[in-house]
């Protein structure tokens, strides 16, 4: 048996990416928001949706735009899943408003409806939901809520690209969504995002502010005379090069294949792993599709989480915690006590999951959990 490491996540990447990064080469054009990013949004929107995608510099910057866009403004509040990435709250706070935190389901780990409810005062201007790991947040109850109170909605779907709710992808479920393509994500271009939206003037107003508050040169390819734009509004540089929309292209491509094969990998991993009592394995809902972006168990309680993280690399095994409780992060201050975020923060732990894995190695990473957990392997 090979005991070759075993990486946490892998790219899929190859010849296509290449020769779409040629033809980016070849046309002259590799800065920010040219046509090769008119060509992947076009598509983008397609597989989420909606009528329009922006894309952008990350899911952090696609986010802080939505909430601009929105008319976040100072001294707003924006209810927000505390167990996700601290970006999100991040976002919040780039925007000069205050994250309020949610605690989540123990089940899925997305936000918990009722708990985000009663958090709802006269300064909630709107609520981020979290697809934690790909798999998506309530948004029909979710959307019963904001509709209810008159508030905005957005999802955070930084790990759900090729991800379904209800039959309905992930990029059409809130007034806005926001994608990573990070390195660990399910098709990536080592790091870009987008934002998704059915809402023309939402659109044209995040377009307009990731290119520093003016309209992209794109737009201006081919006029008659000589546009000078001018200022009129505080922007950023939040534009995903042609480069990476080149390569984004090519895992578009990819994207069922990937997540076929990452789904393909989580039920194995149910296979061999779902008799083990010391560790719970992810829910996946029947009305959703789960990209698994990340495979995370839960270690019992009566393990050491660190323990068997260092044992697990010890012998090749690639690891990492799931994600954060973000109401525990010292940037936020003192929070309110959030105990299943909290728990699940303490408890989480992230084994391989890529589309590259062989069964072999799937084999070899459920084996030597089963060891380190103390339940010898009994099946093949």
């Amino acid at each position: 048996m090979t005991t070759s490491p075993i990486a946490l996540g892998e790219p899929t990447v190859g010849a296509s990416e290449l020769a779409q990064v040629q033809r980016v080469f070849e046309s002259g054009w590799l800065s920010g928001a040219g046509p090769t990013c008119a060509r992947f949004e076009k598509a983008f929107s397609l597989i989420s949706g909606v009528a329009h995608t922006v894309a952008t510099t990350n899911c952090g910057s696609s986010l802080h735009l939505a909430q601009r866009v929105l008319g976040t403004e100072p001294g707003d509040e924006v209810i927000v899943a505390d167990y996700t990435f601290p970006a999100t709250g991040h976002s919040v706070m780039w925007s000069g408003a205050q994250p309020v935190f949610a605690d989540v389901r123990a089940d899925i780990w997305s936000i918990d409806v009722e708990h985000a409810a009663s958090l709802v005062t006269d300064r909630t201007v709107g609520i981020i939901a979290v697809d934690p790991f790909g798999q998506p947040a309530d948004y029909d109850e979710l959307r019963q809520l904001t509709d209810r109170h008159g508030l905005w909605l957005v999802e955070d779907a930084a790990c759900a690209a090729g991800a379904s709710y209800k039959g309905r992808p992930t990029g059409s479920l809130a007034d806005i969504a926001s994608f990573s393509f990070h390195g660990r994500k399910g098709i990536t271009a080592g790091e870009g995002g987008a934002l998704s939206t059915d809402d023309p003037e939402l659109a044209g107003h995040a377009r307009k502010l990731h290119t520093y508050g003016i309209a992209p040169a794109l737009s201006r390819e081919g006029a008659a005379t000589l546009p000078v734009p001018a200022f009129d509004e505080l922007g950023y540089n939040y534009r995903m090069s042609d480069v990476q929309a080149g390569i984004m292209l090519a895992q578009l491509d990819r994207l069922p294949t990937l997540v076929a094969r990452r789904r393909a990998v989580a039920e194995r991993y149910r296979e061999l792993m779902d008799d083990i009592e010391a560790i719970s394995l992810p829910v996946e809902l029947d009305d959703r599709v789960h990209p698994y972006q990340s495979y995370v168990i839960t270690i019992g309680p009566e393990l050491d989480r660190g323990a068997v993280a260092l044992e697990l690399r010890a012998r090749g095994i690639g690891c990492n915690f799931g994600t954060y409780a973000s109401h525990l992060q010292p940037l936020y201050g003192d929070q309110p006590a959030l105990p299943v975020s909290a728990g699940l923060f303490a408890s989480h732990l992230a084994i391989p999951m890529h589309a590259n894995l062989t069964d072999d190695e799937v084999a070899r990473v459920s084996a030597v959990v089963r060891e380190v957990v103390g339940l010898p392997s009994t099946r093949a």
